[in-house]
């Protein structure tokens, strides 16, 4: 699915919330990564290969754009550094490169390192720990585009006409340094101040560009609001985070490239693709019997994806039409391919073919499709360990991401239990967001707390959108779940 949009659900304070105690949570999150099989430490002989490799790479590249400015955009703290980026007029169009973490260099195929990373699928987050899909020593290190280090990478080298549509791409090895280790809200402060970094100014200019094509070839953004759990000094925080448009911005940088990558695997006829089907008519129709009967107004002629960005979070009946339309964005997957092209090429949110590829030092299918598209952009013979794993990894990355939603969901439900567990019997403002039907719980309604910022079930009635008061009944917190009723 396409960036998120700023939601602010009032009366919610970002700098605000209830910090639950970590001693009573921490034994929850461990059982949670058992109960869901997460892999602990890495095994002697992989920590070994890492050691090795991030002393001696198996491989340099030749060509050096290490005097290029590249600039980082990540949250605060990240050290597994995927991306950097340097933006460029070009003529009344634009450059764009964007440097990827080339873990070709530091990865055996058919290595300790490689077959763990399979094992593993993907970095999953807790909130007191995460567990990386590679050993830190590389993913933390050696292979990280950290500032002021020379690092290897695969930059793709994209050109874009004045409208922001790619007119050429190449992408190929080189060695790079980044100069700017950047977060998101400091690159919004900057660009807010009137900077004359060209980099940046560009970032805004082009992400809105990008933007503005999204929504003419068809594409939908969910302006979802961002629950977070955040570690802070003697336990846990749930808290809304405001979403700032710099974080757009980037991702249609991101996005950008996927979609020049899966461009070139589909003119070469082999691949690997993010997919997901076009929602179905019936769906958003129905979507659109629910927003008038919450009496939100969606002008005729205006499709499904311009509809959602245009939705204010902060608004209940809006709030309520973000949840309801979750049904438009089912199904997505990976799609490998190798001689005929699949029926199903688009991923649907985008609105167009789209391909991961930025970020391979937390996501095991990205390292498979840089080393293709850079082969292909080389002219060169897809590798043999590329195209004989391309079968096998739809099945790892499925399983991977269902045990990282697992996780998410999980230990998001511990601390909403936490944060409740000492307020049984109080009344709490909500929206509801969904009265299901045909559900086991039939009677029960889902709905969005403002304060905490929890999304719950409560027994009891009423319509679709409206502000009512519910009540704390019951915290389980060995499970996770709580309970609450319509007051």
């Amino acid at each position: 699915m396409a960036a998120k949009h700023t939601v602010t659900l009032r009366p919610t304070n970002p700098e605000a919330g209830d910090v639950v105690a970590a001693a009573g949570l921490s034994g929850r999150f461990d059982a949670i990564r058992a109960e869901l099989e997460v892999p602990g430490e890495f095994p002697a002989e992989v920590v070994a290969e890492a050691e090795r490799v991030a002393a001696t790479p198996l491989s340099t590249p030749e060509r050096d754009e290490s005097d290029v400015p590249f600039l980082t955009i990540d949250p605060p703290g990240s050290m597994d550094l995927d991306q950097a980026m340097h933006l460029e007029r070009d003529g009344d169009g634009y450059r764009v490169r964007y440097a990827i973490a080339h873990l070709e260099s530091f990865v055996e195929p058919g290595g300790a390192i490689d077959a763990e990373a399979r094992r593993r699928g993907q970095t999953i987050y807790a909130p007191d720990q995460r567990t990386p899909l590679h050993p830190p020593v590389l993913s933390e290190g050696a292979a990280s585009l950290l500032p002021e280090e020379t690092r290897p990478a695969y930059v793709w080298d994209i050109r874009l006409d004045a409208r922001g549509e790619h007119t050429a791409a190449e992408v190929r090895p080189a060695l790079v340094r980044s100069v700017d280790r950047l977060e998101y809200t400091a690159v919004q402060e900057i660009i807010d101040a009137g900077t004359d970094d060209e980099r940046l100014v560009l970032l805004k200019e082009i992400g809105e560009k990008r933007i503005a094509l999204e929504q003419e070839r068809g594409g939908a953004s969910l302006p979802m609001p961002d629950q977070q759990v955040e570690e802070v000094e003697g336990g846990f925080r749930l808290h809304l985070r405001p979403l700032v448009p710099a974080e757009d911005w980037n991702a249609q940088i991101s996005l950008l490239t996927g979609m020049v990558a899966a461009d070139m695997m589909l003119a070469a006829g082999v691949g690997i693709l993010r997919t997901m089907p076009p929602p179905q008519e019936r769906a958003i129709n129905q979507l659109r019997r629910v927003a008038r009967a919450l009496g939100v107004d969606w002008p005729e002629g205006t499709d499904h994806g311009a509809f959602l960005r245009s939705l204010d979070g902060s608004d209940p009946r809006h709030l309520a039409l973000i949840h309801e339309s979750t049904v438009l964005f089912r199904g997505a997957g990976y799609t490998a391919f190798d001689g005929e092209l699949p029926e199903l090429v688009e991923q649907a949110a985008i609105g167009a073919p789209y391909a991961h590829v930025t970020a391979p030092l937390r996501r095991l299918v990205d390292r498979f499709g840089l080393a293709l598209c850079a082969a292909l952009s080389a002219g060169g013979e897809v590798p043999s360990w590329v195209r004989e794993s391309l079968p096998q990894l739809p099945e790892l990355m499925e399983a991977s991401d269902r045990r990282t939603g697992g996780v998410e969901r999980a230990t998001t439900d511990a601390v909403e239990a936490a944060t409740l567990a000492d307020r049984v019997g109080q009344d709490f403002v909500a929206v509801v967001v969904d009265v299901p039907e045909g559900r086991d719980d039939a009677g029960a309604l889902d709905v969005q707390l403002l304060d905490p910022p929890v999304l719950a079930r409560a027994k009891g009635a009423a319509e679709l959108g409206a502000e009512v008061t519910v009540r704390l009944t019951q915290v389980d917190l060995a499970t996770g779940t709580v309970d609450f009723e319509v007051a």
